[in-house]
């Protein structure tokens, strides 16, 4: 007798076009976006992510993506003191510092460079984590990130599915005008945000799932990675998530990404990941006789691998690898 599948498994429709390692991916939003992007750049595929930091809330990203699409610089009025340090509402607090014009610069530095990367992008994921988002009382202003300032300068808003749709699809349109072959695919982070409680987070959730199938429904060719639903109902066992059991365990992180590599990237990609994989791997291996010859002819064959790849695909840059393994080897 057969046994039972454990899990239910979830279609992921394909994309109109898969990535591969010629492709430029953009990734903005929660958290999700910025682990699905460092994955990606981590396998050397071309990937620019979260340029503004971890963003949260619908209305905040799709104000990061204008300013993107304007390549509008920040000035120094828009910048916030407190507790001595600088800070900008629209971004995450990496970008905070003590200096002025060192939080101003790095701003800037990479709104240019990402903005350019918008240009050039071959997919956009847009990940959403919540729909509750925070207003400031004195100016009505969306805000990224309370850089911990006191609560009670903010209103708290809970968005309508209505108000996220009809923020994105002018944006939509502006994009497909700067960039007409980008595909914008959107996805909602399975992250639960539990300071809003059960019934709150699944209806934030919920909220954030309506606005994108409204999305799908009135503008064209715009896709979904389901990888909330992934974790909901694929994902049920407490082993895939980490100690605080609201975010996900590298076991899940590693099939949700085994998931999304199945269906987004081309044959041709899956093969060079396996390949790079295996050199990542070989780069993590700390021998504890680093002098021995075995370890020393090692060394020689993973470089010669290196110069196998970049020769088989020209548009492969292993620098990095290449001068860590040369790095360990004993003249």
């Amino acid at each position: 007798m057969p046994l039972p599948l454990l899990r239910t498994p979830v279609d992921v429709p394909a994309p109109a076009h898969p990535i591969s390692h010629r492709a430029l991916v953009a990734c903005i939003g929660s958290c999700f976006a910025e682990n699905i992007g460092d994955r990606l750049a981590e396998l050397k595929f071309p990937c620019d992510v979260n340029p503004f930091g971890v963003l949260y809330n619908p209305l905040s990203i799709a104000n990061s993506i204008k300013r993107l699409i304007d390549a509008h610089p920040y000035s120094e009025d828009d910048l916030e003191c407190a507790d001595d340090r600088w800070f900008s509402y629209d971004h995450h607090g990496r970008f905070s510092h003590r200096d002025r014009d060192v939080c101003l610069r790095n701003i800037n530095e990479r709104l240019i460079s990402s903005a350019d990367s918008l240009k050039r992008a071959t997919h956009l994921f847009i990940t959403f984590g919540t729909a509750r988002l925070f207003v400031l009382k004195e100016s009505e202003r969306v805000v990224a990130n309370c850089h911990k300032r006191p609560e009670s300068l903010f209103d708290h808003i809970l968005l309508t599915p209505e108000q996220i749709a009809n923020s994105y699809i002018p944006l939509i349109a502006a994009l497909r005008t700067l960039n007409p072959d980008l595909e914008i695919i959107f996805t909602v982070s399975p992250i639960r945000h539990w300071k809003d409680g059960a019934s709150g987070n699944q209806l934030s959730k919920s909220t954030l799932i309506v606005a994108v199938h409204q999305l799908q429904e009135r503008c064209a060719d715009v896709g979904y990675f389901p990888a909330y639903e992934i974790v909901m109902d694929e994902l049920r066992d407490y082993r895939f998530y980490a100690e605080d059991m609201l975010h996900i365990a590298p076991a899940g992180t590693a099939y949700i990404w085994d998931r999304f590599v199945e269906k987004y990237v081309d044959e041709e990609s899956r093969q060079l990941t396996a390949e790079i994989a295996k050199l990542l791997a070989a780069a993590g291996h700390r021998p504890s006789d680093p002098s021995a010859e075995s370890y020393q002819l090692f060394l020689e064959r993973v470089l010669q691998q290196i110069a196998d790849l970049e020769t088989r695909h020209s548009f492969l840059d292993l620098s990095a690898e290449r001068e860590l393994f040369i790095s360990r080897k004993i003249s």
